[in-house]
């Protein structure tokens, strides 16, 4: 059984206390322990603000960019170790640990690219100058500079490699250094992907940072200039804002919660047309992929009414042929859930979907040892007053069936019923009903996602978020934004109005 160490300081350092267990979730049985107790929390932050931070302010965003390349180079290169650890301890399937390797390696890669867009310089200027007088003379510009402080990571359970790597990507382009914290029950992709880093030498020291077990008192360190970039709970985010460091010492706080996202199948979709398929495709996917643990999936589904139970039998013909069970396994299309605790809460939230839904599918899965459950179609005609479809996000294989009227108004309020997502997603070919919806629900997401027949065969549907547009979304789902390309810098970086000669701030600038 593997013991995983953190990276601090330089180092690797195991903890010298009792060690969490990481298991394999398909099978129950240990595959790593971890510990950080005696780590020196306090000093891998001012580490990191001493050491890394120093060292990327010096660089320019296209030398940075290098060593972001030099990342994804390490984790490309050992994508098959990795996808065979994401089955182990994640209980992914082949097909769901590549969406997570490769959308890290790949993430990494357009930052690269973004990098060497921005060429030598190191600051960042945000719009035109301002002529601020009678004369041109008196100028004002905003620009953008690294904040001196640490970037402090912690990231959700389902997205080890990804998690790590788009928000480090953002971070360290930006020229500020990250202390990444993995969620402890499936850190040994994390970890693993961290040693390849490490060992190809991609980043100037202090640069990264991995806490593999416990955060401690990790948090209590960051002050002013420090960012808090969170991915889980709500109730965990909430704990997290009510600390000194955000309360008092205004750290900044960015985080990515809970999301219903939506599904909505306009009244003109014709049954058989490319656009159904599309809907039907993206639907089971997100029900199925990486076991329904997606923050992105779709969990609502809202479908006019002359057309529900045509699309329940497609929907229900395709979730037929998922095989659940041990990824390991040939054949085998969906795995287990993560963890013990997931797989209570996701039984715990389709009984409580049950109170107000009724059943449209329920497929199989393996009995006795393992975190599995079977994949769920839940179905209700009366969505506006389901609470437990719009109030909580059962987090696994599960997803119901809401039934409107086909009018672009209803569906807009049935979506906002979510009060905040990540991604709502509209499928139709008519103009006026994709203005009428995607408008009215654009203010409540952070991405909208149009599908139609154009786009048929092209995208990646809504559930993959795409390293050059913005992730995050308002309320529920946390308030936060990450991503977005060059935007992604923006949370590690602050923007200062300079003021004062036009010749002398453009040679400040660059």
């Amino acid at each position: 059984m593997k013991t995983l160490a953190s990276y601090v300081k330089g180092s690797w350092v195991q903890g010298n206390d009792a060690a969490a267990t990481l298991v394999n979730p398909a099978t129950e049985e240990p595959v790593a322990q971890t510990s950080t107790a005696g780590v020196d929390f306090g000093g891998a932050v001012e580490y990191a603000r001493r050491q890394g931070g120093p060292a990327l302010r010096e660089l320019t965003f296209a030398q940075r960019g290098e060593l972001i390349r030099a990342m994804s180079k390490a984790i490309h290169d050992a994508r098959e170790e990795l996808i065979a650890l994401a089955t182990e301890n994640g209980g992914n399937t082949r097909g769901d640990a590549k969406f997570d390797i490769d959308g890290a390696a790949g993430t990494l890669a357009a930052y690269a690219d973004l990098a060497t867009e921005l060429g030598s310089a190191r600051v960042l200027a945000d719009g035109e100058g301002i002529q601020l007088g009678r004369s041109p003379r008196f100028h004002g510009q905003h620009i953008w500079t690294p904040r001196l402080g640490v970037a402090v990571h912690i990231n959700a359970f389902n997205f080890p490699a990804w998690g790590l790597a788009e928000k480090a990507a953002c971070a360290l382009l930006a020229g500020m250094p990250v202390i990444s914290k993995p969620a402890t029950a499936t850190s040994l992709v994390s970890w693993r992907a961290m040693q390849l880093i490490v060992e190809a030498r991609a980043l100037p020291d202090g640069a990264l940072q991995l806490i593999c077990g416990g955060a401690g008192d990790l948090v209590s360190h960051l002050g002013g200039q420090d960012v808090l970039a969170f991915t889980g709970s709500s109730d965990t985010a909430a704990t997290l804002r009510a600390m000194d460091c955000a309360v008092r010492r205004s750290t900044r706080v960015n985080v990515e919660a809970d999301s219903l996202n939506a599904a909505v199948l306009g009244p003109d979709v014709e049954p058989g047309s490319d656009t159904e398929d599309l809907f039907v495709a993206d639907v089971v996917k997100d029900i199925t992929q990486k076991t329904g643990q997606k923050c992105t999936a779709i969990r609502r589904v809202f479908v006019p009414a002359s057309l529900v139970d045509h699309i329940a039998e497609r929907i229900v013909e395709r979730l037929g042929d998922i095989v659940v069970g041990n990824p390991a396994d040939q054949g085998v299309r969906m795995g287990p859930l993560a963890t013990a605790q997931q797989l209570a809460d996701v039984r715990a939230g389709i009984e409580r979907l049950a109170g107000e839904t009724t059943e449209v599918f329920t497929g199989t899965a393996p009995n006795g040892k393992g975190y599995f459950v079977p994949i769920a179609l839940r179905r209700t005609d009366d969505p506006a007053n389901a609470a437990a479809l719009n109030e909580h996000e059962v987090f696994g294989p599960v997803a119901t069936l809401g039934v409107y009227d086909g009018a672009a108004e209803t569906a807009a309020a049935l979506v906002r019923k979510g009060a905040g997502g990540l991604v709502a997603s509209v499928y139709s070919d008519d103009r006026a009903y994709l203005e009428a919806i995607v408008l009215d629900i654009a203010g409540h997401h952070g991405r909208v996602f149009i599908g139609s027949k154009k786009v048929a065969g092209h995208s990646p549907g809504p559930g993959t978020v795409l390293p050059l547009l913005t992730h995050g979304g308002p309320g529920r789902a946390g308030g936060g934004e990450e991503l977005g390309g060059l935007r992604g810098m923006r949370l590690y970086q602050q923007r200062t109005a300079i003021e004062g000669d036009k010749t002398l701030i453009g040679a400040l600038i660059g």
